[in-house]
């Protein structure tokens, strides 16, 4: 039984590796071999997943066995409603959250803060703006905001101020939200241009950007509901790593 099973297990990696073979010879003319970082099936049997490099990161693309076809768009899980396509781009753009400077950033907690988010946000961008609303529905949580003007970077200066300030979440959350400019100066040392740095490192190219304790990384916001379940998901995931 055991020896069947090993059979048929190296029987699928050699369709596999044959499949991934002629997929790329196909695809390579039209996309360009460098470009194209892996190939491999994808949720739907006969479909395969094509990771392309571009500018602002991985795209996933999906192509039959022979690279005839080429589609360019998400796979839903119609049972869960579940976004498979943005799940997977979220475990490839995942980065190390230990690594991120949080002293950096301005940290806003309610409750027992067992829950953790780092966002990226420009007090100026209206998501943002709408975003911050949801979050003010969600108690137990630490989020660390790193400040990114880059929408009206004309007014950097207000996130600046936001960081002179004596109560820096206060600031913060009265600028993001009511647009009120904080009335401390913006003359002390500040992370802000290091915040800018960081984003365009990351390839943050969109505001706000979620950042999960897990690494995975959400372009825009979320619904309250989703929110809190991913949210979760992410709290027991860190509480049981560290069992």
């Amino acid at each position: 039984m055991l020896r069947t099973l090993a059979l048929l297990l190296a029987l699928f990696a050699t369709a596999a590796v044959a499949n991934e073979a002629a997929i790329r010879k196909a695809l390579e003319a039209k996309i360009g071999a460098s470009k194209i970082e892996g190939i491999q099936p994808s949720p739907i049997p006969g479909l395969f997943e094509v990771r392309v490099r571009t500018a602002n990161g991985p795209q996933i693309l999906y192509t039959d066995a022979t690279g005839t076809h080429l589609i360019d768009g998400s796979i839903y899980h119609i049972a869960s409603g579940r976004d498979l396509t943005e799940e997977r781009l979220r475990k490839l753009t995942a980065i190390r959250f230990e690594a991120l400077p949080l002293d950096q950033a301005v940290k806003i907690q309610r409750g027992s803060g067992r829950r953790t988010l780092v966002m990226f946000s420009d007090p100026y961008c209206p998501y943002c703006q709408q975003f911050e609303l949801t979050l003010q529905k969600i108690d137990d949580i630490v989020v660390y905001v790193f400040m990114y003007p880059v929408i009206r970077p004309q007014n950097a200066d207000h996130s600046k101020a936001v960081w002179c300030s004596p109560d820096r979440a206060k600031a913060w959350l009265e600028l993001a939200i009511q647009h009120k400019r904080p009335a401390a100066a913006a003359d002390c040392d500040n992370p802000v241009e290091k915040n800018l740095e960081l984003g365009r490192s990351l390839r943050v190219t969109s505001t706000p950007t979620l950042i999960l304790p897990t690494g995975e990384r959400i372009a825009g916001g979320l619904p309250l509901a989703d929110l809190q379940d991913l949210l979760d998901q992410a709290a027991a995931a860190r509480t049981s790593k560290k069992r």
